[in-house]
């Protein structure tokens, strides 16, 4: 097994068990059946089936119109090689993250990522089937790892896990920081930066009066960056007081994971549209 894979293994499950130690990973509240089916099988057919599918398939077609390409860029320096990826994966997951919370079919095959009311480790990879088969920043990862540059994207991939997994746990990491006063401009820095908790849980929240909510921003991924560069960035040290989005008309199993195979019908369409729309 890749040191990368084991890596990304220990930080997943590290956060689970902090889940189970310091909250109740298996009961959030209002959680429902759903919620485990849609996350287990979104997860399992990600990790196991979509992403290796679409980095094999993105290669194999740069193979074919390309072949002198191969590893043409293997020996470029590292900053480089991650600042290509940051832009060609990381900031397009931003803007379409953003489209999908402004175009409505893409909102379709995103809102089962929103659909849960609680935060958790088990949010990450939470989304209808086809929202990661469309994403162009896994399809670009693949073009980069032909083009040579699979060993960063080993390393760069672990990071990125560790981040956004860090900002989607109920247990907040940068909450005890932000009480360490001389900690404070460091932190500034950091919450600029990256995804903290504090930043993504505002994206998450649900009610639009809530003054720690941001439902039309904070899409950052690993870099929160993009949110500062493109004017969508809300900072305000603080976290939701509960979780979804309001008014969202109720998604079948079926619609949260395979939406457009199981369609929702004219009307909770336009109901849904309406709620996103709102908030």
């Amino acid at each position: 097994m890749p040191a990368s894979t084991i890596a990304i293994l220990c930080i997943y499950f590290g956060f689970v068990l902090l889940e189970l130690w310091r909250s109740d990973l298996f009961g959030k509240a209002e959680q429902t059946r759903d919620d485990g089916v849609v996350e287990i099988v979104s997860t399992v057919v990600l990790l196991g089936i979509t992403q290796p599918a679409i980095l094999f398939t993105a290669a194999a077609i740069m193979g074919f119109i390309a072949p002198s390409w191969e590893g043409a860029l293997a020996h470029i320096n590292i900053f480089a090689a991650i600042a290509l990826l940051l832009v060609c994966e990381d900031m397009t997951q931003y803007w379409w993250h953003r489209l999908s919370h402004s175009v409505s079919w893409l909102y379709n095959l995103h809102r089962a990522h929103h659909n849960a009311r609680y935060m958790s480790v088990r949010l990450v990879y939470r989304n209808n089937l086809f929202y990661y088969m469309t994403m162009p920043g896994i399809w670009l990862s693949g073009v980069l790892i032909y083009l040579g540059l699979g060993w960063v994207y080993a390393g760069y991939i672990v990071v990125k896990l560790l981040v956004i997994t860090g900002a989607h746990s109920d247990v907040a990491w940068d909450k005890p920081l932000y009480a360490i006063k001389w900690l404070s401009p460091v932190m500034w820095v950091v919450e600029r930066t990256i995804s903290t908790p504090a930043t993504h849980h505002a994206h998450h929240g649900r009610h639009a009066h809530d003054p720690a909510v941001q439902y039309k921003g904070n899409f950052g991924n690993l870099l929160f960056f993009w949110d500062v560069l493109f004017g969508t960035a809300k900072i305000t040290r603080t976290y939701p007081q509960s979780y979804g989005v309001e008014n969202l008309p109720k998604a079948t199993l079926g619609q949260q994971l395979a939406w457009p195979v199981f369609p929702q019908g004219t009307q909770a369409d336009e109901e849904c549209a309406a709620a996103q729309a709102a908030i």
